[in-house]
């Protein structure tokens, strides 16, 4: 095929028409890496509480690469020089940040590996890309990391403004149909600006800006942070540590063999680096694996696993209690009780009641600052620039305590101890 026909044009629900711009980029796209993309979902388990919210990082990926198209030609329209090279670079570089997600993005990061971030692996997988593609991937990998020459590339790709979050908001938005997360990321770009090759925006754009931190807070609390999103989650964590649990005792529990890998095994960033087999093994999982086991796990003899897997299935949800303070000791035994009542053992409990926190803050000055360039060519931070009564709101960080526990079970859990 020739590089013309690899330029193919999209439909994108959220844009329209999105662009395919080289051949190289088609490639990527192309490749099983890439498509893999296809069968994990951008918000995880959200869908238990917005049922249209079914987008997949694929979707994401590929709108996050069309905003970059528009920054790059916004800034070059601007009179800055780009080469064709660092424009290419930025898209892909773009289009793979996320492709070192795992089954259910986020959901399981902490319990299927050893402490590895996505982003971690996005740049084992995109360095193993660069190897396949005879090196034509440095530059975008150099400002993945940050260390190209010129540092707004890698404000463009990660930052508090950047192309991967002005996506996500408004794809998000849309497939949940919280209106808050539309965020006019149009008009965000075509002020972007360069001082001294930082990233700026203009002054004109503020109030822009202003909206784009406000709909991140909201999105958060409303979305990402919804309190049955956090049942379902916890959830499908409990489903994994059983699973586990009973693997490393010897217990006979169904998975295919790349699933059970990680499920056998504390995966490591070394065990990565050492062993092609984790690569090739954590490239193969998708959310199927783990659905396809949760069913399977459904009909399993400890009560406990299948127990949690039912419910899942079925949407009987844990109970859930927020709070802005830490949980008095005395509600955290009564639930206790409740479950023991239930016929749960001492040793199931932790799998039937979960405690943890969430925190959103929408902007953090003291990271990566969103520069504002002034008429007078002066430079601020937006928390300067910004009339809004209510900065402080965007910059503190917000914490919520949770609980969740299963109120209504149907199946009586025995004890393994009796």
């Amino acid at each position: 095929m020739s590089a013309f026909n690899k330029k193919k044009i999209l439909n994108d629900p959220v844009y329209g028409f999105i662009t395919i711009p080289t051949a190289l980029l088609y490639d990527l796209v192309e490749h099983p890496y890439f498509q893999r993309l296809r069968r994990i979902k951008q918000l995880g388990l959200s869908e238990y509480v917005y049922p249209g919210a079914l987008h997949t990082r694929f979707h994401h990926a590929l709108g996050a690469m069309h905003l970059m198209g528009q920054a790059t030609q916004t800034l070059r329209s601007k009179g800055h020089y780009l080469t064709d090279d660092e424009c290419e670079s930025a898209q892909i570089a773009i289009l793979l940040h996320d492709i070192g997600h795992g089954p259910f993005s986020h959901v399981l990061e902490c319990c299927l590996l050893d402490d590895v971030h996505h982003e971690k692996i996005s740049l084992l997988l995109m360095n193993e890309l660069n190897r396949q593609f005879g090196g034509r991937l440095t530059m975008a990998i150099q400002m993945f990391e940050g260390t190209y020459e010129r540092p707004f590339f890698h404000q463009l790709i990660s930052s508090q403004l950047d192309m991967d979050r002005m996506d996500y908001l408004n794809r998000d938005g849309y497939y949940t149909g919280v209106a808050e997360g539309a965020i006019g990321a149009e008009r965000i770009i075509k002020m972007l600006d360069l001082v001294d090759d930082q990233l700026v925006v203009e002054a004109k754009g503020v109030l822009s800006v202003e909206n784009f931190l406000n709909a991140r807070r909201l999105m958060y609390w409303q979305v990402y942070l919804h309190k049955t999103s956090i049942c379902c989650e916890s959830m499908l964590i409990q489903i994994l540590r059983r699973a586990r649990f009973l693997i490393r005792q010897g217990e006979p529990v169904f998975a295919p063999d790349t699933f059970m890998l990680f499920l056998r095994e504390s995966v490591s960033l070394d065990a990565f680096l050492s062993n092609q087999l984790y690569i090739n093994a954590f490239t193969q999982l998708d959310d199927y694996d783990v659905w396809f086991c949760v069913k399977q796990w459904a009909l399993h003899n400890d009560t406990v696993l299948s127990t949690l897997c039912r419910m899942l299935l079925d949407r009987r949800l844990f109970k859930i209690i927020l709070s802005t303070e830490p949980f008095a000791g005395e509600l955290l035994n009564e639930l206790e009780q409740q479950l023991k009542e239930l016929g749960i053992g001492e040793e199931e409990l932790s799998y039937f009641l979960v405690e943890g926190q969430a925190t959103n803050a929408a902007y953090l000055p003291l990271q990566d600052r969103i520069a504002i360039k002034l008429k007078t060519g002066k430079v601020i931070d937006i928390a300067d620039a910004s009339d809004l009564s209510n900065v402080h709101v965007l910059t503190n960080i917000v914490r919520r305590y949770y609980v969740c526990w299963a109120k209504d079970l149907k199946m009586v859990v025995k004890s393994v101890s009796q």
